[in-house]
This record gives structure tokens, C-alpha cells and sequence, in this order.
């Protein structure tokens, strides 16, 4: 059994008002919807939920004083003899209430207030290339919950009104009071009458029957902004899926995927691409043509350019999705060594590698030196 004054942070000796500003403040820290349900935090929580029961009740934080654990957890003692004095009959939700009441909304946790929201609808999308780079609209046909016409989405027939749930009073939820090891406990769950919808429709729509929506095959436009790279998620708030009996629309994500372009390796807002020279271009220097995503540009290749130079176009890239400006495009330089010479064409190259002083392989004189000789 840990120290109850160590599970709170405190010394024996604090007051009542520290002993519940640490208790606060460890509950809040420790409270499973801020951790995710992380069990260690679970089992903490309730220790220093416990420890705060007993040290702020005087009698009891006088017996445990004078006897320890003993004084409040053995034979006769108001907890839980015999068992594990962390064990608490309910759930962390209503420990919680119990304590702190409505203090930063904690009491509504769970508590549906009116009709839920329609749920978000996923739909994929193909786009080309230049498409995601310069936005465009696009048409999709997608089949989801809309809002009935007929009873403006309430689910009553025209002309009628939903009731208050007679259960619930409105509200949605039940609530019960029961006894517990931290004495009365309120809990609240969703009126099983109405749903937790808080109303009734005793004369339903006839062309929904009650729902408030229908489904449908709805064509709907999504503007798809300049920038967009492939696997990335537009959000369109409030055309998802409508809520029923009134309830808030859901939202459309749209998965976009990019069809590749031969041309163009995207980075980012960058683009590359390659670009093949002959070797006597590379030599001499040239003034090449390349492609963009718009018109194509004039590139000079300087003379001795050498194979894997790359070469900044500014500005020729994709449009940034969020601000101004554009990425760049990099065009890689690819030298290619001729194949296929004839026997001038060759020698032409020979005579130049010999002007150098660049020993090259004999090639074709060679092989005729090495057949005469066997023939001779």
C-alpha cells in the first residue's frame, strides 16, 4: 500500500486546501481522455483519486495517521477489507464527476446533446499530371445521405412536430444514482426510447420514414487547388454525409492520386528531367530545347559540359500549394557516346584522340593487321 501523502505530492502536515490543489492537479494530469487510455495513468489515477478520498475526510485522515492503512482499509473500516482498496465499483467517468462536478465541462463527457452528425464519406480521385500542379475542377458522382426535402431533414410529416422524449425529458440520457466505495455516484447513459436524441416523431415522414435524410446520388464539383502532389487529402467541409433528423452534415475527403508524367520526376515543388546530348554537343556547346509544363524553353548547353551536369530553370516547377511562387526545374544532362560509326566517322574520332594524346583501343586496323598476317 503506497504512502497516501506521496501518492498526492504533499507532506503530512498540509492543509486541506493543498491537499485538494494537488489532488487537481495530479487527477488532471493523470485522467485517462488525457492519456489516451493509458493504463499506467489509469491505475495512478485511481490511487491518487482514493488517496484525495480518504486524506480529505478528517476522520478517516485521522485514523490513517494514527494506524496507517490499517486504520481505513482493515476489518471495520469504511473501504474495501480483505480486497484491493484500489478497486473502485464503476467507472473512471464517474469518479471523475463525482469529484469535480461540472469543472471544465467533464460532467458532459459522453452526453449526447440533439441529433448526431453525419458521418464523413472517403472517395478517391485520379488526376493528370498538370492537373495537380495547376488545380482544376472536377466532377465526382458519390451516393450518400442528404437532407430529406420533403420534412426538411426533421423526419416528421409536414404539417407535424417531433415530441419531447417523455424518458429522458429532452435530455437524451438517462441518469441513475447508486451507492459506491466514494458514496453516491451519478452515472448517465443514452435514453434507449428516442436514441439519445432527446425527441420523438410520433407521425414519421412518409418519404424518409422518420430519418430526417435520404440517400442519393449526388454530382457534386471539388475545386482542386494548384500544388497538389499525389497521396495528399483535400477535406470539403460540410458534404459528407447529412446527419439525421437535422443533424450537422460530415465532411468529404478526397484522396487524390497523380498520374505519373514521362517528362518529370517531381521533388516537392521541384521537377527533373532528363536531357540527352551527342558528345560532339557536349563539346561545342549548344542551344537545346527542353520541355516544361507549359511551353518549352530554350536551355544553352556551354561547351565541356560533362554528363550528369544539372541545369536550374527557375520558376518552372510546381506551384507552391500554400503562398506565392513556383518550384524550379532541374534538367539533367545526359552525354551519349556515339555507336554505330561507319569507317570515317570513325576515324575522324581517331585522329582526334591521337591530337589529344588519348590512347583509345585499335579497333578495325587491328583486326585487318591481324588477318593479313594470317594470310601472309
Amino acid at each position: 500500500m503506497p504512502d497516501l501523502y506521496g501518492v498526492l505530492g504533499v507532506s503530512p502536515g498540509a492543509s486541506d486546501d493543498e491537499i485538494k490543489r494537488a489532488y487537481r492537479q495530479r487527477a488532471r494530469e493523470l485522467h485517462p481522455d488525457t492519456n489516451d487510455g493509458d493504463p499506467v495513468a489509469e491505475a495512478r489515477f485511481k490511487e491518487v483519486t482514493l488517496a484525495y478520498e480518504i486524506l480529505k475526510d478528517p476522520e478517516r485522515r485521522a485514523r490513517y495517521d494514527r494506524y496507517g492503512p490499517e486504520g481505513v482499509f482493515g476489518p471495520g473500516a469504511r473501504g474495501a477489507p480483505g480486497g484491493n482498496p484500489f478497486d473502485f465499483e464503476g467507472g473512471l467517468g464517474d469518479i471523475f464527476e463525482a469529484f469535480f462536478g461540472s469543472m471544465g465541462g467533464m460532467s458532459q463527457r459522453g452526453r449526447r446533446q440533439g441529433p448526431p452528425p453525419g458521418a464523413d464519406v472517403e472517395v478517391a480521385l485520379q488526376l493528370e499530371f498538370a492537373e495537380s500542379a495547376f488545380g482544376a475542377q472536377k466532377d465526382l458522382s458519390v451516393r450518400l445521405p442528404v437532407r430529406c426535402d420533403t420534412c426538411d431533414g426533421s423526419g416528421a410529416r409536414p404539417g407535424t412536430q417531433p415530441i419531447r422524449c417523455p424518458d429522458c425529458e429532452g435530455t437524451g440520457e438517462i441518469r441513475r444514482i447508486r451507492q459506491s466505495l466514494l458514496g453516491q455516484v451519478v452515472t448517465a447513459g443514452v435514453c434507449s426510447k428516442c436514441q439519445g436524441l432527446g425527441e420523438m416523431i410520433p407521425t414519421p415522414c412518409t418519404d424518409c420514414r422518420g430519418e430526417g435524410r435520404r440517400t442519393e446520388d449526388q454530382h457534386l464539383v471539388v475545386d482542386i487547388p494548384a500544388g497538389v502532389d499525389h497521396g495528399s487529402t483535400q477535406r470539403q467541409a460540410g458534404r459528407g454525409a447529412a446527419g439525421p433528423r437535422g443533424g450537422a452534415t460530415g465532411s468529404l475527403f478526397v484522396h487524390l492520386a497523380v498520374k505519373p508524367d514521362e517528362r518529370f520526376d517531381r521533388e516537392g515543388d521541384d521537377l527533373h528531367s532528363r536531357l540527352e546530348v551527342a558528345m560532339t554537343q557536349a563539346a561545342l556547346g549548344f542551344d537545346a530545347t527542353v520541355e516544361t509544363l507549359e511551353e518549352p524553353k530554350d536551355l544553352h548547353i556551354a561547351p565541356g559540359t560533362q554528363s550528369g551536369t544539372v541545369l536550374r530553370i527557375k520558376g518552372a516547377g510546381v506551384p507552391h500549394l500554400r503562398g506565392r511562387g513556383r518550384g524550379d526545374l532541374f534538367v539533367h544532362v545526359e552525354v551519349q557516346t556515339p555507336k554505330g560509326l561507319d569507317a570515317r566517322q570513325e576515324q575522324l574520332i581517331r585522329d582526334l584522340a591521337q591530337e589529344r594524346g588519348e590512347p583509345v583501343d585499335a579497333g578495325r586496323e587491328r583486326v585487318l593487321s591481324r588477318l593479313r598476317s594470317a594470310f601472309s
